[in-house]
């Protein structure tokens, strides 16, 4: 990118090169960098809305405090990209979220300035505590601040952390980004208690007599008690948080550099927990995200000056989109049935399910422990709830998933998003852990999908069932078979033979391939160069032990194929029930190796770990045949 275009931009290498700027070049700084994160996103995707509305809160922490030795902890991380240009990885923007390339979310591994890996809400404040903590012990005379927002604000996690450190004797600081804006709209009552407080007059006193007073730098103290004077309610927030322990300031402009720096310099003398209340917009400096804040909120490539367009042909529907159009149907024919999503309504596919069916549509909030257990107890009540999760959100819910639900044996469908790889945003959202998790408890049941058609007819039967099933599907489109347009399920726990090798094939050991979910389709084209037998089993739990001990008996040696943990997943179900059996045979376990995968394209990925059509036959071959039939 050229230098020219970002002139000022170009001579920060680290946050001690702005700590040099005086506060008008600082305003011009802003500035470009906004567009320069505007420009690069535009070229890679990725998420842009809220990290428009954190360019100037990141050039005042990094002005203020002494980074990377004070540490910053970004909640979720999505809003870090001006952070990451600041801290000298300016030149490798072009490569975010790309195999190789820089993280969407901090890394530890990436820069000192990284101090702390998120991905996942509502963990800073926690996180930020045990540092300032650790820093305590140790005697050094650090600063830990945790940045969090509204919409993680919500999630109960940072208010087991805030009831922590209001009695905690360290220099921690929270800064609440209060942008009314998660990646959902934010829900609950909360959210509410906030939005009025920041609306009309309040909010507009406030602002006002924060800047004249912070001209004259009185202790913040002093400054919260005029201000509580003068705009009535002041006292109402910082009830709320002074509760937990904590010193509350604000509110103030987030996007207003005379406002930030100067308090921000003045909390820094603080000693104990302090909380900074800043409002901020998503999407600041460009209208269209400002606009529409959820569109902009991870966008693809897109030309800035002309925004995001439609493709000219549709693209194929994904397997969230099948979901949502089967939650509608399934809703429309069966009153028991619920939809609840943790903040996820956009990204599980429930959006038109809200607006049809209003009353059955449960937001609440970033909170995956309530939402598994709400679920729990609406299903003791003979309502039929449909939890619509990402894969690794669930996580969050485990104990809820055992204790509230399977343990009671509640008929709970749990849709799965983002099973698998999901590229860009790499190992912190990969779902490569739900066969493995699910499987061992016992009530669970487990679907696989092969592709669309088969996620629309298990879901349907999983809906039939009076005990917790999970269904699994990967982000994006599958092979594109068309969902059929009626309800009707799958046989429960059975799986299908697609290719059956033929009697007399090629020399060597007959061989089957067991394909769990997606994955069936390039075991489909191995298959065809190798001459075995596919079966695409279909469930993980109950295994369809008939046909596995079928296939054992025809066949000299099975490989098992799964876009999951090999750990614990369905290729170690298939072994477990062999030697139930009693049956002997090599067993070859693909899918996802015990290490973390990073963030990259979807379909590289697959191939990195030998799970695409050439992978899975030279692993194959590799196994079970000779070296000089090696091709």
């Amino acid at each position: 990118m050229s230098t020219t275009s970002f002139p000022l931009l170009h001579t920060i290498n680290d946050p001690a090169d702005l700590r040099r700027l005086s506060r008008a070049d600082l305003k011009l700084l802003a500035t470009e960098l906004r567009g320069f994160v505007l420009d690069s996103v535009s070229k890679t995707g990725g998420h842009l809305s809220s990290n428009l509305g954190t360019v100037e809160l990141t050039l005042a922490l990094h002005a203020v405090f002494n980074t990377p030795y004070d540490r910053l902890v970004w909640d979720v991380g999505h809003q870090t990209y001006p952070h990451k240009i600041l801290t000298g990885r300016r030149d490798r923007m072009g490569s975010l979220r790309q195999l190789g390339g820089l993280s969407g979310f901090p890394l530890r591994s990436e820069s000192p300035y990284d101090t702390f890996g998120t991905a996942h809400s509502s963990t800073s404040i926690s996180a930020a505590l045990g540092m300032a903590l650790a820093a305590h012990r140790k005697g050094e005379n650090r600063h830990a601040v945790a940045i969090i927002g509204d919409g993680a604000m919500t999630a109960g996690m940072a208010f087991e952390a805030l009831n922590n450190a209001g009695v905690a004797d360290c220099n921690l600081l929270v800064i609440l980004n209060d942008n009314d804006m998660s990646i959902s709209p934010p829900v609950g009552a909360l959210n509410r208690y906030l939005a009025q407080l920041m609306s009309g007059q309040f909010y507009a006193t406030a602002k006002n007599v924060g800047k004249s007073v912070l001209k004259n730098a009185p202790p913040l103290l002093e400054l919260a008690k005029r201000i509580e004077q003068q705009a009535k309610g002041m006292v109402v927030p910082a009830t709320l948080f002074e509760k937990f322990g904590f010193n509350y300031i604000g509110p103030i402009d987030g996007h207003d550099l005379d406002s930030l720096i100067p308090t921000l310099e003045n909390i820094k003398q603080l000693k104990g927990p302090q909380f900074l209340h800043v409002v901020t917009k998503k999407g600041q400096g460009y209208k269209l995200a400002e606009a529409d804040p959820v569109a902009y909120h991870g966008p693809g490539k897109f030309d800035p000056a002309v925004g995001l367009v439609k493709p000219a042909t549709p693209p194929k529907p994904t397997f969230t989109q099948v979901f949502g159009q089967w939650l509608c149907d399934m809703a429309a024919q069966d009153a028991r049935l619920v939809g609840i999503t943790p903040a996820m309504r956009e990204g599980s596919g429930m959006v038109e399910f809200e607006k049809r069916f209003p009353q059955r549509y449960y937001d609440v909030g970033i909170a995956e422990q309530h939402a598994v257990t709400f679920a729990a107890g609406m299903a003791c009540e003979g309502v039929k709830p449909v939890v619509a999760i990402y894969s690794t959100f669930l996580q969050r819910g485990y104990d809820q998933l055992i204790h509230d639900v399977a343990l009671q044996n509640l008929p709970v469908v749990f849709a799965l998003d983002r099973a698998g790889l999901v590229g860009a945003d790499g190992a912190t959202h990969a779902g490569a852990y739900d066969i493995p998790f699910v499987r061992c408890i016992p009530n669970m049941a487990m679907a696989c999908p092969a592709d669309e058609r088969e996620c629309r007819q298990l879901l349907s039967t999983a809906f039939e069932q009076n005990h917790p099933v999970a269904v699994r599907y990967p982000r994006g489109a599958g092979a594109g078979v068309a969902p059929l347009p009626g309800l009707e399920g799958l046989p429960y726990g059975k799986g299908e033979i697609r290719r059956q090798a033929s009697a007399h094939g090629a020399p060597g050991p007959r061989i089957a391939i067991l394909a769990f979910g997606t994955l069936l389709y390039p075991a489909l084209a191995a298959a065809e160069a190798l001459d075995a037998t596919v079966a695409n089993m279909r469930w993980a739990k109950p295994l369809d032990v008939e046909l596995l001990q079928q296939l054992a008996a025809d066949h000299d040696a099975l490989v098992t194929l799964e876009e999951g943990a090999i750990l614990g997943g369905a290729g170690s179900a298939v072994c477990e029930a062999l030697n139930a059996a009693g049956m002997v045979r090599p067993v070859l376990q693909l899918g996802l190796p015990d290490s973390f995968i990073e963030h990259g394209d979807p379909a590289r990925l697959l191939a990195l770990q030998g799970l695409d059509a050439e992978g899975i036959e030279r692993s194959i071959r590799l196994r079970f045949l000779s070296a000089t039939d090696m091709t």
